[in-house]
């Protein structure tokens, strides 16, 4: 069976929401985004490479796929833009009415969970959870996460959309460190199911 991995950048604080930009997830009045920026160095995005190598199929919530698909507008050519733009994608919305925006996507509306079993059961790669914390969290309620690759900033946000949902209680095994130059650090840890 395929492993389902989610991937984060997180702040010390749990905090998930809107690493990359100002304006992209104010929901709750959150002010704080593109708080990873400062920390970059080249050595997360080897890292972030070769995490992608590692799997062949996007799992994303609706609006964590619409930012995504900025990487359709990558000349062709651009390594991490082909290589982003050649993964299956299944984008869970209700509301989304095409995958114009984004080669390779499907849209699940129904049945998360049983699809989402279903997609694990299929042959081949890492199926790869990024952003989307509405799935993180029914994902995680249900059992089917399998591995938590988190990039742990070294920032206290105080407030914001987290990874794990608040009263779930999950066991985890740590299956690898790795700190980058910029004080983050990349933590990988296995669910361990009762």
């Amino acid at each position: 069976m395929r492993k389902l991995i989610v991937a984060e950048f997180v702040s010390l604080d749990g905090v998930m929401q809107a690493p990359g930009g100002a304006e992209e997830d104010t929901d709750g009045g959150f002010a704080h985004g593109g708080w990873t920026m400062p920390y970059w160095h080249d050595e997360i995005g080897a890292h972030f490479f070769k995490a992608m190598d590692d799997c062949d199929t996007f799992l994303l919530g609706r609006k964590t796929w619409e930012g995504h698909a900025v990487f359709e507008t990558m000349e062709e050519g651009d390594p991490f833009g082909d290589l982003m733009k050649g993964m299956r994608k299944y984008v869970v919305s209700t509301t989304l009415e095409s995958t114009d925006a984004w080669r390779n996507s499907t849209i699940i509306r129904d049945n998360v969970v049983e699809e989402v079993q279903k997609l694990k059961e299929q042959p081949g790669k890492n199926i790869y959870v990024d952003g989307s914390s509405v799935l993180v969290h029914t994902l995680a309620e249900n059992n089917l996460v399998d591995e938590y690759s988190l990039l742990v900033y070294p920032l206290v946000l105080g407030g914001g959309k987290r990874v794990f949902p608040d009263d779930l209680h999950i066991n985890l095994e740590l299956i690898e460190t790795k700190p980058f130059p910029t004080g983050v650090v990349s933590m990988r840890y296995a669910v361990k199911n009762a």
